[in-house]
């Protein structure tokens, strides 16, 4: 659970580290993070009076500390956004790349996303699968089975469904296909896993 004393907790151990890497003169390289003319204003008068010297090294050394915190941030930033990069590659060789057929479906039946597999299920290339029903690939006595399966998904947007069907004849070749649905969070949309139930078989 998020608590909200977790920001204030995370600013005092930047603000240490960026204290421990000023101290032992390893600082990032500075971004380049620009002084305010107010700070440096004062700055310059503080200096200009014995007096005040001493409060413009705390104020000069509350400057540098606030640099290598952005600096540190910075850095963070980076690195989160090179893990998502990552993890993004990742899913996305996971999705594109499985032995099954993944399907994204609008509540209509049209394809919004699918893998290579899916595609090879059908026998076409990848790209011809958005913006097309599925059940345009189906044989026509298995496209109201598809088809009843999507209304009851949509009757019942918690619950996981499944049919078989039969693929329209592609090349002289009609696979057996078992579907496993289930709705999307927000029930936007159907996910689907797709596999061949036997082997294709001829006429």
């Amino acid at each position: 659970m998020f608590k909200p004393t977790a920001e204030p907790d995370q600013h005092l151990k930047l603000r240490a580290d960026a204290e421990a890497r000023l101290k032992a003169g390893s600082a990032p390289p500075t971004k380049g993070w620009p002084t305010g003319v107010s700070a440096l204003s004062l700055l310059h008068q503080l200096a200009s009076t014995p007096a005040s010297a001493s409060d413009a090294l705390k104020l000069l050394h509350e400057l540098q500390v606030h640099q290598v915190e952005l600096d540190l941030q910075h850095e963070q930033m980076e690195t989160s956004v090179r893990e998502l990069a990552e993890a993004l590659a990742q899913y996305k060789g996971l999705f594109e790349f499985a032995p099954a057929g993944y399907f994204r479906i609008g509540h209509q039946g049209e394809i919004i996303e699918g893998n290579l597999s899916g595609a090879a299920l059908f026998g076409v290339k990848q790209g011809e699968l958005n913006g097309r029903h599925i059940d345009s690939f189906l044989a026509p006595d298995s496209r109201l089975v598809f088809l009843e399966m999507l209304q009851r998904l949509r009757d019942n947007s918690s619950s996981r469904d499944g049919c078989e069907v039969q693929t329209g004849r592609d090349g002289n070749i009609s696979r057996r296909i078992h579907i496993v649905a289930s709705v999307t969070p927000g029930g936007k949309a159907f996910l689907m896993v797709l596999s061949e139930c036997d082997r294709p078989q001829t006429p």
